[in-house]
């Protein structure tokens, strides 16, 4: 993003220097920089009630006008005043409900897993077939170890920048059809939509587990236990709504006096927001139930 801006700076006679300097944060007004990246920057009111539309779940909306007019700058910080305190708290709540129910869903984990997956395979298969993606663009990714320094040096800015959606899903719909049994396997799945069974609790997965599962998919699907693990992984999906030890969200008194939103509130939920919930995840395919 920052050699985006760089690029579009210089082709516009450095009339995004202010803006570049709000996002890297080094320009005096420091409050200008919460705008766009804090606990309670633009960005995450906006996704939030779009996000909340678009999948149904609406507890995810959230009185985005409210908080707008409520903000304010005290000390060179974003404060809330007081009587916004409601609106903050719901704010976090619904954080805390769309990041559980919408962003880490099992669907979208088991999802986002195996084309993680299909990737790290096109990678290793790249090895040897510098051609494997029908996109010229993400085959310069694939073949190549990028370091940023490199990436620089190279000017792939624009090669980087062609990529999309369609270079991704093209090239997982030509893999259906690959001789490789493990890329083909995982290409027909998502495309097919036949996603991963996962099971999600508080405590890690046993390894024990876990390789018993890879055994299985290595019989089922006739591949080699290394190739198996491609179809059985663990993670952990972790949460924090809000965080008081870093850029906290500050109360406005009446008597001018700043209090962090999870002191101000009277909200019980608000101080347990603060604290990460972190969630064990083992994704594998449905057949070996």
């Amino acid at each position: 993003g920052e050699l985006f801006m760089e690029v579009m700076n210089k082709e516009m006679g450095g009339s995004l220097k202010k803006a570049i300097s709000i996002i890297k944060n080094t320009y005096p007004k420091k409050f200008l920089h919460q705008l766009v990246s804090s606990q309670l920057d633009m960005d995450r009111l906006d996704y939030l009630k779009r996000d909340s539309y678009y999948t149904g779940v609406s507890e995810g909306v959230i009185g985005t006008n409210r908080l707008i007019n409520m903000l304010n700058v005290s000390e060179d910080k974003i404060v809330i005043e007081a009587k916004g305190i409601y609106s903050v708290e719901k704010f976090l709540v619904a954080r805390r409900i769309m990041y559980w129910q919408v962003y880490l869903h099992k669907t979208v984990l088991g999802a986002e897993q195996q084309l993680i997956e299909i990737i790290k395979r096109a990678r290793f298969l790249s090895l040897d077939d510098k051609n494997l993606s029908p996109s010229k663009a993400l085959n310069v990714f694939l073949s190549n170890q990028i370091s940023h320094k490199s990436f620089k040096e190279t000017n792939l800015l624009e090669t980087f920048a062609s990529i999309d959606d369609h270079d991704i899903l093209f090239s997982i719909k030509q893999w259906m059809n690959h001789q490789d049994k493990p890329l083909r396997l995982m290409c027909n799945n998502i495309i097919n939509r036949h996603l991963p069974k996962v099971i999600i609790q508080h405590k890690a997965f046993e390894l024990e587990k876990t390789i018993d599962l890879q055994k299985k998919v290595a019989d089922l699907y006739d591949i080699s236990f290394e190739e198996a693990k491609h179809f059985v992984y663990t993670g952990i999906a972790s949460n924090r709504a809000y965080n008081q030890k870093t850029d906290g969200i500050f109360i406005l008194e009446k008597t001018n006096q700043l209090t962090d939103i999870a002191t101000a509130s009277d909200n019980f939920n608000i101080q347990s927001l603060s604290e990460p919930v972190n969630k064990y995840f083992l994704c594998f395919p449905k057949e070996i139930i």
